[in-house]
């Protein structure tokens, strides 16, 4: 099957049962939790029976159930290309008004984000990485910007702490040559999957290094190759995935970070002060 499941399921909207249009309506607005519901999971959760669900699938042209969740996982792998993208978004924002839109979808997936995160996940991901030898970041392409977020704010509480260059290949494993057991390996990455990310990540986990994926959902090709996954919510606006809620996580993770290296940090925080004021880094403010 060619089409896409999205589009395919707004090409045949029209022709779809009530049942069935709830179904529809909640892949296209969830399609990332709709792939790992099982038939029942999603009926009930859309107030409609099993056999509905199933074949609702048959509709679509699959051989069962099964068949059109792997269609869905498999999308959220690749992920749609850009002009995929930007139809899908056009049907589904239509006569809208857009900054409402967007925002309020925003507010949404820091909802579900707080909702769906691991506590247990992100506790231990938090003493991996206050315990580290070294702290290696990784992000490329429109993650890039997360993973310069944290690694700014993390120079400011450890001193081991190491961006990894992504210009190309072999940079990447120069500047992880010395990776090890004692180091923990941060990468992120929001679909469109980046595969050097990827591909650090298996290097890291090879080596024996802790690492911690911040991505989507657990069909990120980060996932199953991370000792802790931190997922966060991302949506199609357009030809780009918000980044709001992934923001929110990451902020959440520098907090918590930081109260474990509270009295280190006071300190810090203070000698940059000092610094700052002797060099005029900041405006001075007049009342």
């Amino acid at each position: 099957m060619t089409k896409d499941i999205l589009s395919l399921i707004q090409t045949n909207m029209s022709t779809f049962s009530k049942g069935q249009k709830l179904i529809a309506n909640f892949i296209l607005e969830s399609y990332d939790k709709a792939a790992f519901m099982t038939a029942s999971k999603l009926g009930k959760t859309v107030c409609v029976s099993e056999s509905t669900v199933v074949r609702f699938a048959a509709e679509l042209g699959y051989d069962g159930y099964p068949a059109m969740q792997k269609a869905l996982q498999e999308m959220i792998r690749s992920k749609l290309t850009s002009v995929q993208r930007i139809e899908v978004s056009n049907d589904r924002i239509g006569n809208q008004d857009i900054l409402s839109m967007v925002m309020q979808s925003d507010i949404e997936k820091i909802h579900l984000t707080l909702e769906e995160t691991d506590r247990a996940q992100f506790d231990q991901a938090v003493d991996a990485i206050v315990s580290a030898r070294k702290i290696y970041i990784m992000g490329v392409r429109s993650s890039a910007s997360l993973a310069t977020f944290l690694s700014f704010y993390f120079n400011l509480i450890f001193d081991n702490v190491i961006s990894v260059a992504a210009n190309t290949a072999s940079e990447v494993f120069e500047t992880m040559l010395r990776v090890g057991a004692e180091d923990v390996v941060i990468g992120v990455s929001f679909p469109r999957y980046s595969s050097r990310t990827v591909q650090a990540m298996n290097f890291a986990r090879d080596r024996g290094a802790t690492t911690i994926a911040i991505t989507d959902s657990e069909a990120s090709p980060l996932a199953p190759i991370s000792n802790y996954t931190l997922k966060a919510r991302s949506d199609m606006a357009s030809f780009v995935d918000s980044l709001v809620a992934p923001l929110s996580l990451v902020n959440a993770l520098l907090v918590a970070v930081s109260r474990k290296k509270n009295d280190d940090l006071a300190h810090t925080f203070q000698t940059l002060e000092d610094i700052w004021d002797e060099y005029g880094v900041y405006e001075k403010v007049q009342d």
